[in-house]
C-alpha cells in the first residue's frame, strides 16, 4: 500500500516549489538548515488536568492529559522502543509545545536503517497524509506517504497507545485518545541526513527516529501477541517459559512487548537457560541486563530488548526464560496457544533457580516474552498465520509445528543459508478482520488482523529476509468474500516488497467435514487459490493445498494428515506442509 517511490532531487524540487504556501527559495532554506524537531515544535498537545486550557492539540481546546501519559508510562524525555524503533516522548512540561504540524519542515534525522518511524496522532476527524521525502547524506533523496490516523476516532488495533481522556477546558472526557507509531521505507544502507515532513493540515509529529537494523543478530524464536487477558493475578511471581530455537548462535539477546497495555509492567530480573527437562536447567541460569540494569520497567505500548549476553545458545533446542514480576500484574499481553508447557513460580525472585522445585504452577500460554535473538547467522525467514502455523492440535511439548520442522530441514541442510524461523501464527487469525479489538481486557486472543498487525510481526522482526503468507481460511470460514481477502494478500505484498522482503504465500487448506466449512466457503477459498497461484503478487508460492487435499474430495484433507477435526492438520500433515517446501524459494 505504502510502496516507496524513488524520485530525482529536480522532480522534488519541483514538488516543493508548486507545493501551497512554499516557496522554492524557502525549501531551499529548510533543505540547507533542517534543525531538530524539538526546535520546530508549534503545537501543544498536552495539559494537567488542572489546567486544561494550557493545550489546544485539535484547534477546538481538546488535549492529552498529562497524568494518562505518565500513567502509561509516557513521560517527558523517555525514551520508547516501539516496533523496534527507538523513539523519545518529547522532553516539555504540560502546557509547553511538544509537537510539529506537518508542513512542510526539515528536520535533522541521523542514521541508517530499514525504515522511517514517526510518533504521530492526525486532527481532522479522519486520516491524514501526504507524501514527504527523505535527503541522505550522498546527496539522494526518496519519497513517502505518511498517513496519521485520527486522534480520536482511528483504529484501536494499530495505536501504539491509548489514554483513557480527552481533557477540555468545560471538563475531562471519558474519551479515549490514541497516539501512533508508523513506518515508511527508507533506502538500504544509506545514511539519513534529514526528513521532510508532509504538507497536511492537522498531522502532529511528536517524534521521528531511524529504525537500524540489528547488525550480528538472527531471529531464532518469536511469537506474536493476540490479545490482552486477565492472568494470574500474578505478584511477586517468576514466570518460567519455555521456547524452542531454530538458528543457534553465541550470543543471546531476549524482546518483551508490552503491547495492548494501559499501564507499564515491570521486569525485575530475567535469565536464560538450556532446559533439562520440565522447568528444571541443564546449567545455572545466566541473569540478562537491561541497559547495564538489572530489571527494566517497560511502557503501555512499547518493548524492550535485553542487552547481549554471551551464551551459547545450541539450535533446535528447549531454552528456559525466566522473569520475574515483583508487582502485581492483573492482565497482560499473551500470545495464549503455546502448545508448550511452562510454568510459574511460588513467591519470590526464582530466575536463578537451577531445580524445578519452586515452579509449582504450569502455564499454557506465552505472557510478555516475544522474541529470542542469537548472535551471527544468516537472517530469518518470518511465517504470518493463523492456527494451523500456531501448531494447534499438534503434540504438546513436541516441537511438530510446520515451522519447527521447516526450522530443522534448514539446519540439516548446506544449500541454502540456515535462516532462523520466526512463528507468528496466531489461532484464529484473520486477513482483514480483527478478532481481538486492539485494546482492553478482552477474552478473544485471535489478535488483530494480519494487515493491522504485519508491521510489528513481520517487518519489525529481527533481520526479516523472506516473509510466507499462510492465512485466509478463518476469513471465508466467517463470510469474508474471496475478493476482500485477496485484496487483503495484495496489500501485505506490496508492504512487503516495499520494504525488500522477498514475499511468499501458501496456498489455504482444505477443510470440508467442519462445521463452518461450508460449500460456499469452500469455493471462496478455490478462488482465493486460483488468484494466489496464477497473479504473480508474490515472489512464490508454496501449494499447500495440493499438498494435503484428497485427490478423490478435493474439498477434504487426506484424512492421514486430519487432526480429526477436519480443520487442522495432525502432526503428520503439518510435517508434510514443510517438507514441500522447495528451500531454495526461501532466498532473496
Amino acid at each position: 500500500m505504502r510502496r516507496c517511490v524513488w524520485i530525482s532531487a529536480v522532480v522534488l524540487a519541483l514538488f516543493a516549489a508548486l507545493v501551497p504556501g512554499v516557496s522554492a527559495h524557502a525549501a531551499g532554506e529548510r533543505r540547507a538548515v533542517p534543525l531538530p524537531l524539538e526546535r520546530l515544535f508549534d503545537n501543544t498537545a498536552v495539559s494537567d488536568d488542572a489546567r486544561p486550557a494550557a493545550a489546544d492539540f485539535d484547534g477546538s481546546g481538546a488535549s492529552l492529559s498529562a497524568q494518562d501519559l505518565a500513567s502509561a508510562g509516557w513521560t517527558p524525555g523517555r525514551a520508547l522502543t516501539v516496533q523496534g524503533a527507538r523513539l523519545t516522548w518529547p522532553d516539555r512540561q504540560p502546557g509547553e509545545p511538544d509537537n510539529v504540524l506537518a508542513a512542510g519542515q526539515d528536520v535533522r534525522v541521523r542514521g541508517r536503517g530499514d525504515a522511517l518511524a514517526f510518533l504521530v496522532a492526525g486532527t481532522a476527524g479522519s486520516d491524514v497524509g501526504a507524501a514527504g521525502s527523505v535527503a541522505y547524506a550522498d546527496g539522494a533523496r526518496s519519497a513517502y506517504r505518511l498517513t496519521a490516523p485520527d486522534w480520536r476516532t482511528g483504529p484501536l488495533a494499530t495505536k501504539a497507545v491509548a489514554l483513557p481522556h480527552i481533557n477540555t477546558p468545560g471538563g475531562q472526557l471519558a474519551e479515549r485518545a490514541r497516539l501512533y507509531v508508523v513506518t515508511v521505507p527508507l533506502v538500504p544502507g544509506r545514511q539519513v541526513a534529514s526528513v521532510r515532513l508532509p504538507q497536511a493540515t492537522g498531522l502532529h509529529v511528536f517524534a521521528v527516529a531511524v529504525r537500524s537494523p540489528a547488525p550480528g543478530w538472527t531471529g531464532s524464536w518469536a511469537a506474536a501477541t493476540g490479545g490482552y487477558p486477565t492472568v494470574g493475578p500474578w505478584t511477586d511471581r517468576t514466570l518460567r517459559l519455555v521456547v524452542h530455537t531454530s538458528a543457534g548462535g553465541p550470543r543471546v539477546r531476549l524482546r518483551f512487548d508490552n503491547t495492548f497495555a494501559a499501564g507499564p509492567v515491570r521486569i525485575g530480573g530475567a535469565t536464560v537457560a538450556v532446559q533439562q527437562s520440565g522447568a528444571a536447567a541443564k546449567a545455572a541460569p545466566v541473569r540478562v541486563s537491561f541497559g547495564g540494569a538489572a530489571g527494566v520497567e517497560i511502557p503501555a505500548g512499547a518493548q524492550a530488548y535485553s542487552d547481549p549476553l554471551g551464551f551459547a545458545v545450541p539450535a533446535d533446542t528447549n531454552l528456559l526464560v525466566s522473569f520475574h514480576l515483583p508487582g502485581t500484574v492483573p492482565a497482560a499481553p499473551v500470545h495464549r496457544l503455546a502448545q508448550q508447557r511452562s510454568y510459574v513460580s511460588e513467591p519470590g525472585d526464582h530466575t536463578a533457580d537451577l531445580a524445578a522445585s519452586a515452579y509449582p504452577t504450569v502455564l499454557t500460554s506465552w505472557p510478555l516474552l516475544t522474541g529470542v535473538d542469537v548472535g551471527g547467522g544468516p537472517g530469518s525467514v518470518v511465517l504470518l498465520g493463523d492456527s494451523i502455523t500456531d501448531g494447534d492440535k499438534s503434540t504438546t511439548d513436541a516441537n511438530r509445528r510446520w515451522p519447527n520442522v521447516l526450522a530443522t530441514r534448514l539446519l540439516n541442510q548446506s544449500a541454502v543459508p540456515r535462516y532462523g524461523v520466526l512463528n507468528q501464527g496466531i489461532s484464529g487469525n484473520r486477513v482483514v478482520s480483527d478478532r481481538y479489538p486492539g485494546d482492553g481486557v478482552s477474552t478473544d486472543t485471535a489478535g488483530v488482523s494480519a494487515l493491522h498487525r504485519f508491521d510489528p510481526d513481520v517487518l519489525a522482526q529481527t533481520s526479516a529476509r523472506t516473509a510466507v503468507v499462510f492465512e485466509g481460511i478463518n476469513d471465508v470460514r466467517w463470510d469474508t468474500t474471496a475478493e476482500q481477502v485477496i485484496a487483503g494478500l495484495r496489500e501485505i505484498a506490496d508492504r512487503g516488497h516495499a520494504r525488500g522482503l522477498r514475499m511468499l504465500a501458501a496456498t489455504i487448506l482444505p477443510c470440508a467435514g467442519e462445521a463452518r466449512c461450508t460449500a460456499a466457503a469452500d469455493a471462496e477459498r478455490v478462488e482465493i487459490n486460483a488468484w494466489i497461484r496464477g497473479a504473480g503478487v508474490y515472489d512464490g508460492v508454496l501449494d499447500f493445498d495440493a499438498v494435503v487435499r484428497d485427490p478423490a474430495q478435493p474439498s477434504r484433507m487426506l484424512p492421514a494428515y486430519d487432526s480429526g477435526d477436519h480443520l487442522h492438520p495432525g502432526d503428520s500433515g503439518l510435517a508434510a506442509l514443510a517438507q514441500s517446501v522447495d528451500l531454495r524459494a526461501l532466498v532473496p
